[in-house]
C-alpha cells in the first residue's frame, strides 16, 4: 500500500515547505522607503521575471510528475506481466 501525499504532495513525510507562488512573488511589496541602489522599478521588474521563471518551472515540475506517474504504472504492469508468465511456466513445469 503507497502512503498518502502530504498537503504538498510528497509522500514518506517529507517535510512540508510553505509555497512561494507567482503571484505571490508578483505582488509583493516594500516599504515605500528607497535604499541606496535600489531602484523599484528595477526591483518590480525583478520580481516579475522571478514570477515567470517559477511559474515555468512549476508546469515543468507537473509534467515531470506526470511523466513519473506513467512510467511507474508502466514499471508495475510489467513486473505483474513478468509474474504472471514466471508462474504460468512454473505451474506447468512443476504439473
Amino acid at each position: 500500500m503507497t502512503p498518502a501525499p502530504n498537503a504538498a504532495g510528497h509522500l514518506y513525510g517529507r517535510a512540508v515547505r510553505p509555497s512561494i507562488s507567482p503571484g505571490l512573488v508578483r505582488e509583493r511589496r516594500f516599504g515605500d522607503r528607497t535604499r541606496r541602489g535600489c531602484d523599484p522599478v528595477e526591483v518590480r521588474a525583478f520580481l516579475h521575471l522571478v514570477a515567470d521563471e517559477l511559474t515555468a518551472l512549476r508546469a515543468e515540475l507537473g509534467s515531470t510528475r506526470d511523466e513519473n506517474a506513467r512510467l511507474k504504472q508502466a514499471l508495475r504492469d510489467w513486473q505483474s506481466q513478468q509474474f504472471e508468465q514466471s508462474h504460468r511456466f512454473g505451474a506447468g513445469v512443476a504439473a
